[in-house]
């Protein structure tokens, strides 16, 4: 029977679109008089405090990196305060529906008195107004207005409650209640939130390290950096060191998951196969991805687990087209001596990929109904042939709950 990707199911179904693509701008500083670079991290940290908020319920949200680039292939500058003109040509540009932008404006408290402002505690630095907007791009409208004001001290707080204001205005049926939205973000501190952010925004590699560093030293609670050093020490191949910063990332915060799932990368490439089987099947509970089932099996295989096939091929069922998956579960019915249904899924390899020199070779000795020597190990010729389980390192759970969202929204 021929077994279809959830897309193409999906597609054949006539499911309608969840919602339109959001692109969420960095706010710009409207600040009287406001010094260059001073204030101007505030924006981004709005921007990107509504973007991940807004995205991790289901929204299809573009990320920072494709803004940025829109930003520089119409000679933008970024956090420079934009005319609705502009406006409209970036989310043209980024081939989005909805616009979220922006800006703040800081009040300072009087110097000499450290006097109250706008009704705030003595004490505060200052007042924080923060304004946002929506334009819909498909019905060439913009909504009305809304707005945030409170100590800067509370940005945090602020940015969490504008972001589920915009989650309601752009897709209310994906709103929970606030305090259900609001509870999987902690209120960190000002000055920890400003120096990941920093972070985010440098250029210079190991800058970058210094603010994430700083950022997770001034609030131990803040779990954004260290997913974020953990990114960087896995992508250094410093895979224990990745793992001691993953862990720290708790299961209220928005990474938590994409987290575990690096973390299992980073135990898989330090040989903690059993470490690394437990976490993608904590994944696999809550999210039931293909690339997570690929690496569960792979570490399951790794420890010569009977189940490793069922899971590989539950990832080949999911998605049939893919070469990692087919060169997985063929290999795992190898291992197996099942030699007819292994040349099947590397036959299917090199369909996609003729020069795939492993699938070549495992696909003769499939031929030929020849296993892996015994003694594999301390054989030269055999020991090549192990441990040759392919990972997948993107995870797409953001994708996952589009779908599924658009499954349970079909009309009866």
């Amino acid at each position: 029977m021929q077994r279809w990707p959830i897309l193409v199911i999906l597609a054949l179904a006539g499911v309608p679109a969840l919602a339109d693509t959001a692109a969420v701008l960095p706010f710009w500083n409207s600040t009287a008089n406001a010094r260059p670079n001073n204030l101007d991290w505030i924006g981004e940290s709005i921007a990107e405090t509504v973007r991940e908020s807004v995205g991790s319920r289901g929204l299809p949200i573009i990320d920072r990196d494709e803004i940025k680039d829109a930003f520089h292939r119409l000679s933008l500058r970024q956090l420079a305060v934009l005319s609705q003109a502009s406006v409209i040509k970036i989310g043209e540009e980024l081939d989005a529906e909805q616009i979220v932008y922006g800006s703040f404006e800081f009040t300072p408290a009087a110097p000499a008195t450290n006097a109250p402002v706008n009704g705030l505690a003595p004490g505060t630095r200052g007042s924080l107004r923060i304004s946002a907007r929506i334009i819909d791009l498909k019905r060439l409208h913009q909504g009305p207005e809304f707005a945030e004001t409170g100590a800067l001290e509370d940005l945090a707080t602020l940015q969490a409650h504008l972001a589920w204001r915009a989650l309601a205005l752009l897709a209310p049926k994906l709103a929970p209640p606030e305090s259900e939205f609001r509870s999987v973000r902690v209120a960190v501190r000002l000055d920890a939130q400003e120096n990941y952010i920093r972070g985010l925004l440098t250029r210079n590699a190991d800058q970058r390290e210094k603010f994430f560093l700083q950022a997770s030293r001034l609030d131990s609670r803040f779990a954004d950096p260290c997913y974020r050093l953990g990114q960087i020490h896995y992508e250094r191949k410093d895979y224990r060191q990745a793992a001691e910063w993953l862990e720290k990332v708790g299961a209220e915060d928005l990474h938590y998951r994409e987290a575990r799932f690096l973390l299992g990368l980073s135990l898989f490439q330090s040989a903690d196969y059993a470490g690394a089987q437990k976490e993608f099947q904590t994944i696999a509970a809550a999210v039931p991805l293909m690339e997570v089932y690929n690496n569960l099996a792979a570490s399951e295989s790794r420890r010569n687990q009977p189940q490793a096939a069922d899971d590989f091929r539950k990832a080949v069922e999911g998605d049939p087209s893919d070469p990692v998956y087919q060169f997985n579960l063929g290999y795992a019915l190898w291992k197996k001596g099942e030699f007819s249904g292994a040349a099947e899924h590397f036959r299917a390899v090199l369909d996609h990929t003729p020069d795939d020199q492993m699938a070549t070779l495992l696909l003769g000795r499939c031929l030929k109904k020849q296993g892996l020597q015994a003694h594999a190990a301390g054989n030269t010729s055999e020991a090549r042939l192990t441990g040759l389980e392919r990972l997948k390192t993107n995870y797409e759970e953001r994708a996952y709950w589009q779908l599924k969202a658009m499954v349970e929204q079909k009309p009866k």
